[in-house]
C-alpha cells in the first residue's frame, strides 16, 4: 500500500510547511508539496502529502478527510499512480505528434488539410 496521499480542495493560503504540519501530527511525513501553477505561482488548491508508512497515511486520510479549512471542506485520499499517455499532443521522446485522431491534421483531408 502507498503511502502517498492526495490532498484537494486546499484553501490557497495553504503552504507547503502549513500541509506539512497538518499532517505531522499523525506521525513522519516524508514530504509535502502544495501544486503551484507555474505561470501565476499562485496555489492549484491541491497538494500531496508522503507520510514514513502506509498505516500513519492511513490514520491521517481517516482523521482529516472532510475536515474544514478556512471554511473549505479538504478531500484526502490515496494518491493514484500518474496515468501516461494523457496528453493530446506536443512534444514527446518520439518527436512533435499534433494528435492522436486520423481525421484531424495534414494530409488526412486533401489538399490543404484536414477535415473538420
Amino acid at each position: 500500500m502507498s503511502s502517498k496521499i492526495y490532498v484537494g480542495n486546499l484553501p490557497y493560503s495553504v503552504t507547503d510547511s502549513s500541509l506539512k504540519d497538518n499532517f505531522a501530527e499523525f506521525g513522519a511525513v516524508s514530504s509535502a508539496k502544495v501544486m503551484m501553477d507555474r505561470e501565476t505561482g499562485n496555489s492549484k488548491g491541491f497538494g500531496f502529502v508522503e507520510m514514513a508508512s502506509a498505516e500513519l497515511a492511513q490514520a491521517a486520510i481517516a482523521a482529516l478527510n472532510g475536515m474544514s479549512v478556512d471554511g473549505r471542506s479538504i478531500v484526502v485520499s490515496l494518491a493514484r499512480p500518474r496515468e501516461e499517455g494523457g496528453r493530446s499532443g506536443g512534444y514527446s521522446d518520439a518527436g512533435y505528434s499534433a494528435s492522436k485522431r486520423s481525421d484531424v491534421g495534414y494530409g488526412t483531408g486533401g489538399h490543404g488539410g484536414g477535415r473538420y
